[in-house]
């Protein structure tokens, strides 16, 4: 049970207080001898009993399923075998982004130890757009490909995998995007999220690209072994598969795919292969990005995942892929600095466009509409997604940026959601209505292409179909419960590691202190700031808030006038081999609200 205060805090969001039984609390202590911080984390997660152990001690064997209850695996692993036996060529497509890069170098890589070289077809985002297209395919055939395995898109490529069939090649699609009521009849569609398709465990429904394509793989190795492919035909051993953990681990963490169960397993396991012996692309990115620590899933989603994207986004699409596919540390050295300039030429246009995008935002009163919906005949497509996301978590709201810049009458979008509005479907529905020229994603992330004729048509329908979910959103700090000043200690942090890895679905425990004064205040970066904090005893402790300009209560920040309640997270900054205790703040309350943080 939560304890839910409906005051809001300065930003308007409502913090809720775990408050567990106690009786749940002391069991977990005792069954899994962990401290009641532990505890009451898991219980707030929802996690008891069985799962307790799971959660806490993740392993392969205990949460992979067979691979092929999910339907057409068995058609699409026999295609790839019958192709293999007769010699013919593979070619893999994917997604621009991380997910599809790390998909696309899982199959290279285990095709790579199989002694099989595959062509790699990664659309450019700008002139090709998402997903397959029908010059795509006939590119292909005329290369000799036999075979094309479709990784991060393609459940609803209709037009071109048909293209694809009727010239002779066989299409095998590995998907998690959502699907119509129909799908394309000349393709093997491995889709946990088919509109037919009721897998269990129902965690299944949860991976991405990434590990589909695992599961892909784990399949195939596991015919190709029961026809003798290893060591009686070919002589040689069966691949580890499990070294392929880290691209999957990547592909989750920056899909934002929930960190629970199977992906738990997924993304705890590649991290520790990252840590040891990652693969030669990852290894050169992370000495370009700076990692030389143990990674973390926040290193995957904003250190390293950004560099992979950028090349999808503002360069050359393919080289993400082509650098978590390469052994050739020399090449793996150059894609990565190159991708690391991309970053950065990626960030600079990043500010600009969220500049003019909080303009019009604010100018145009779309705060008080249900749904954001701004664009610009100048934004590079390749950065909206980014720009989506960042007004979503201002303004608390649905978001979506569209960009005219290709294509003067028809714009590329991206949207990103809130919880309980799902724009997945919304844009399914936009499509049949003929609202949107192309629309799809799943509940907080879609992609479409909207007419201008529509613009307002199509605003108004999103409007209207999100309205609902949207006015029923509170926005909310779940937090474990209160911390004193004198408790944030190197150890206590430590001792929260074994709810690691963090990430959408298993949040970085959230705690209050408070109340606070503010005895020294300092900006830096992009609008983030430094505060050293004192409570009544004189414990002293220091605050971090990043991007802190974008909130409401910034100006307040500075002026240090009051007492202050901070909600957000723990982590240890080490600099110059030492190590301090850093609160990371994601929300402020002051004295006057004091009755949200009661209980």
């Amino acid at each position: 049970m939560d304890t839910v205060v409906p005051t809001l805090s300065l930003s308007g969001k409502a913090w809720h207080f775990a408050s567990p039984d106690q009786g749940d609390v002391q069991h977990l202590m005792a069954a899994h001898n962990i401290s009641e911080m532990i505890s009451r984390a898991l219980l707030q997660l929802g996690i008891t009993g069985s799962d307790a152990e799971d959660f806490l001690n993740p392993k392969l064997k205990n949460l992979l399923p067979d691979p092929f209850i999910l339907k057409d695996m068995e058609k699409g692993v026999g295609l790839v075998i019958k192709t293999i036996a007769a010699s013919q060529k593979i070619a893999i497509f994917a997604d621009y982004d991380v997910d599809g890069a790390t998909s696309s170098a899982i199959l290279r890589r285990y095709f790579q130890t199989l002694g099989i070289q595959t062509e790699l077809y990664i659309p450019d985002r700008l002139e090709e757009g998402y997903g397959p297209n029908v010059e795509a395919m006939h590119t292909l055939h005329r290369k000799g490909i036999n075979l094309i395995i479709i990784v991060d898109c393609g459940t609803l490529a209709f037009e071109p995998i048909k293209a694809a069939y009727d010239l002779g090649m066989c299409i095998v699609v590995i998907d998690h995007h959502m699907s119509e009521n129909t799908l394309p009849k000349q393709a093997a569609i491995i889709n946990p999220n088919r509109f037919d398709e009721d897998v269990t465990p129902s965690y299944l429904k949860d991976l991405c690209a990434a590990g589909m394509s695992f599961m892909f793989i784990v399949a195939l190795q596991k015919r190709l072994r029961e026809q003798g492919y290893f060591l009686e035909k070919n002589h040689q051993p069966e691949p580890d598969l499990l070294k392929l953990l880290d691209l999957v681990a990547l592909g989750t963490v920056c899909d934002v795919m929930p960190l629970t169960y199977l992906n738990r397993v997924f993304v705890t396991h590649g991290l520790r292969l990252m840590g040891n012996t990652p693969s030669p692309g990852l290894s050169s990115l992370m000495t370009v990005a700076g990692c030389h620590t143990a990674p973390t899933s926040y290193h995957l989603g904003f250190v390293l995942g950004p560099r992979i994207n950028a090349g999808g986004r503002v360069g050359e699409a393919w080289m993400g892929s082509s650098l978590l596919s390469s052994d050739d540390t020399s090449e793996t050295d150059r894609y990565s600095a190159r991708l690391n300039e991309l970053n950065i030429e990626r960030q600079g246009i990043e500010r600009i466009m969220l500049d003019e995008a909080y303009n019009m935002v604010e100018n145009n009163k779309l705060y008080e509409r249900p749904v954001i919906l701004v664009s610009h005949d100048t934004w590079h497509p390749g950065v909206i997604g980014i720009a989506a996301s960042r007004l979503k978590e201002r303004y608390n709201k649905p978001a979506l940026v569209v960009s005219y810049m290709m294509d003067k009458a028809i714009g590329k979008g991206s949207g990103r959601s809130i919880a309980g509005a799902s724009l997945g479907d919304a844009m399914h529905e936009a499509v049949k209505q003929g609202l949107l020229v192309l629309g799809g994603g799943h509940a907080m992330a879609a992609g479409f292409s909207l007419h201008r004729d529509q613009y307002n048509n199509f605003y108004d329908f999103i409007c209207h179909y999100l309205e609902a979910a949207v006015d029923a959103f509170v926005p909310r700090i779940q937090t474990i419960g209160w911390l004193s000043l004198s408790a944030l200690t190197i150890p206590f942090v430590k001792s929260l590691s074994v709810l690691e890895p963090f990430g959408h679905g298993n949040p970085t425990p959230k705690f209050t202190i408070g109340p606070v004064s503010i005895r020294f205040v300092n900006t830096f970066g992009q609008g983030h700031v430094r505060l050293v904090v004192e409570d009544a005893y004189g414990n002293r402790a220091k605050v971090t808030h990043f991007r802190a300009e974008a909130m409401p209560y910034y100006d307040l920040l500075l002026s240090r006038q009051g007492m202050f309640y901070f909600s957000g997270s723990l982590k240890i900054d080490a600099w110059n081999n030492r190590e301090e205790v850093a609160f990371m703040v994601d929300d402020v309350a002051q004295e006057e609200e004091k009755k949200i943080l009661t209980m």
